[in-house]
């Protein structure tokens, strides 16, 4: 098993941090790198608070290129830019490897540069852009997507065990300041809800009808406080506060004017609802109730959890009414832990990657 990078003197590898997620997916894998004396070098698209994350975490990155909105045309015109604002950055740095979480731009600009890349995916329906260059040269899957994965063909593939959460999870350690900064009473049944990803490729406008069951139904109980974390700062944020205003006055709901630590919040709440994606599997991996209200593909690792009973599907207005379980839970204390089998797995993978790579240059 590879420990660390062969190299007398080791090269900067290079991290695009393309989505909010990344960046707690990432900070333990930017730690191993560093504890071994490889110099990282780290890139961050200014969207869904991306770069205030990177910030919280007190991670030094280049802010390079933003987010588009959901028109397909713009999209592949907004990808395109940022290739083109990535490569004299990437050129400057001059990686021994790229490593994403599916980042289509850092891919491609990779590929220009004849930079190895390896991207990291934990959704199986994600559309890559239809290019020759714009493949990756490694991909890395969880196991049970990797099972079902039908965009392996033509690639060099790895899997790790769990999913993608159980990377950084496992590190974490609750807070309780959270509590008076949000608010939050000891007798209130506190719910985190995540908005659906209404500029994805894959969103499906049922999604958004159920958001707003959820939040009619749990706000006819009087107990519940809702801390709602909009994906768009603008858009969301303004559309909750015109439907549901009197519950902004009441404080019924809260919507955060400043950066959460999402896992803190998740371990605080007495359950979570979304529409889908890394914070129903935060909570899953914390073992926190979540109910998903995602309406798009249903991929490997959503059925997984479902299947194993740490994950609900809501997939009618029926399903939110009847299945979400509103009360208090028992927060057992929280055991950290100081190692992960899944970091460990993708550490091996990537410095047998960059080993094997450097090797033959």
């Amino acid at each position: 098993m590879q420990t660390s990078i062969r190299s007398d003197k080791a090269k900067k590898i290079w991290i695009d941090l393309d989505n909010s997620p990344h960046v707690p997916f990432f900070n333990p894998i930017i730690k191993k790198f560093k504890e071994k004396g490889c110099p990282v070098a780290l890139t961050a698209r200014d969207c869904f608070q991306t770069c205030g994350l990177a910030d919280y975490y007190k991670l030094k990155y280049i802010r390079v290129g933003k987010h588009y909105g959901k028109n397909k045309a713009m999209k592949v015109v907004g990808t395109l830019l940022r290739v083109l604002q990535l490569l004299p950055v990437a050129a400057k740095i001059k990686p021994a490897a790229a490593i994403c979480h599916g980042s289509r731009a850092m891919v491609l600009a990779a590929n220009i540069l004849n930079i190895p890349s390896v991207v990291l995916m934990d959704y199986e329906f994600t559309k890559s852009m239809p290019l020759p260059i714009a493949k990756p040269v490694l991909s890395i899957f969880p196991e049970v997507v990797l099972m079902n994965a039908t965009s392996k063909k033509n690639r060099r593939v790895a899997s790790y065990p769990g999913i993608k959460e159980d990377v950084y999870v496992p590190f974490f350690k609750p807070d309780s300041y959270i509590k008076d900064k949000l608010k939050l009473g000891d007798n209130q049944i506190v719910v985190t809800i995540r908005p659906p990803a209404t500029e994805a490729h894959y969103h499906n406008p049922e999604s958004e009808g159920l958001f707003a069951e959820v939040l009619d139904s749990l706000g006819a109980v009087d107990n519940v406080k809702m801390i709602i974390l909009p994906r768009n700062e603008v858009k969301q944020t303004a559309w909750i506060k015109q439907k549901w205003p009197e519950y902004m006055r009441s404080g019924k709901v809260v919507i955060p004017d400043h950066v959460v630590d999402g896992l803190n919040l998740i371990w605080h709440s007495d359950f979570v609802v979304s529409g889908g994606g890394t914070m129903n599997r935060e909570a899953a991996a914390l073992g926190v109730p979540v109910y998903s209200i995602f309406r798009g593909p249903i991929g490997a690792v959503d059925r997984y959890l479902e299947a194993d009973g740490r994950l609900t599907l809501l997939k009618s207005i029926a399903d939110v009414r009847s299945k979400i379980d509103i009360r208090k839970r028992d927060k057992k204390p929280h055991i950290q832990n100081v190692s992960s089998p899944a970091l460990d797995s993708i550490m091996a993978t990537l410095y047998k990657f960059i080993n094997e790579y450097n090797s033959n240059r």
